[in-house]
């Protein structure tokens, strides 16, 4: 690290600081760190040194931070930045994918002791997140593995619930840039029984990154090997997953059916 602060010609403490990310990175230091390490990428230099100029909070999470633990945080300041997005969970809805209705359902049945102001706040947050899907197509590729199981929900405050959020999914499935593939009853117990999986893609020079979440927490990565690893994991689910065609087909039977 001595060397690479003589190279840069920064004092030693400031880069170590730097690295442990004590305090933001001026743009001018990205780039003498970037030329002190031997990286000629213009491109990915740039790309980072974007990333450093912008203000602390910014996304429209920001509200919101108090709210919110930190992984969570850091998980949706990173699907937000994502070109791509493959999402599997193996027993409800994605919340990309959730209507207000469903995800308010949800959200009371997993807290019920959270105050109904706080309960409208993380339904807020995790529509917030939707934003993305208006900029699928040319710009972001979103994939949804949602499980059949999860389309037989059923919920006190009556089937318009279930109702509206397979028409979301309907929707969704028509949209240019986003597939909506449902993993029939009769799969494999191993298809998808190690929690809720998301990979995400980005722009150069940023790696991919999954996050899993399950009842002992969620974790995020962007080592190359773990992502790969759920990255097969997550094809292996889509393995037996219905092709997109028949699952519009699948969710108009459910829909038929909800409205009986």
């Amino acid at each position: 690290m001595r060397e690479a602060a003589t190279r840069a010609g920064l004092d030693f403490t400031r880069l170590s600081r730097l690295e442990r990310v004590q305090y933001r990175v001026p743009a001018d230091d990205v780039r003498k760190l970037a030329k002190a390490y031997g990286v000629d990428d213009e491109q990915a230099v740039e790309a980072v040194v974007a990333a450093a100029e912008e203000p602390p909070g910014r996304g429209w999470w920001a509200p919101y931070v108090g709210l919110l633990g930190q992984p969570y945080l850091d998980f949706i300041e990173l699907e937000s930045d994502a070109t791509g997005l493959r999402v599997h969970h193996p027993a409800v809805v994605p919340g990309l994918a959730q209507t207000p209705g469903y995800a308010r359902e949800l959200i009371r049945r997993s807290a019920q002791e959270v105050i109904e102001e706080r309960a409208e706040s993380l339904v807020a947050a995790r529509l917030g997140r939707q934003e993305i899907l208006a900029r699928a197509g040319s710009r972001v590729q979103v994939r949804f593995l949602v499980t059949e199981s999860a389309l037989h929900a059923e919920f006190e405050s009556g089937p318009e619930i279930m109702r509206d959020q397979i028409h979301r999914l309907l929707d969704l499935s028509q949209r240019p840039g986003i597939t909506v593939q449902i993993l029939p009853l009769g799969m494999h117990p191993s298809y998808g029984s190690n929690g809720a999986l998301t990979l995400l893609d980005f722009d150069h020079p940023w790696l991919p990154a999954a996050s899993v979440d399950s009842p002992l927490g969620g974790e995020h990565t962007d080592d190359p090997d773990e992502v790969t690893r759920l990255g097969a994991e997550f094809e292996f689910i889509a393995s037996a997953a219905l092709p997109a065609d028949d699952s519009r087909g699948l969710l108009k039977a459910h829909l038929e059916r909800v409205n009986q």
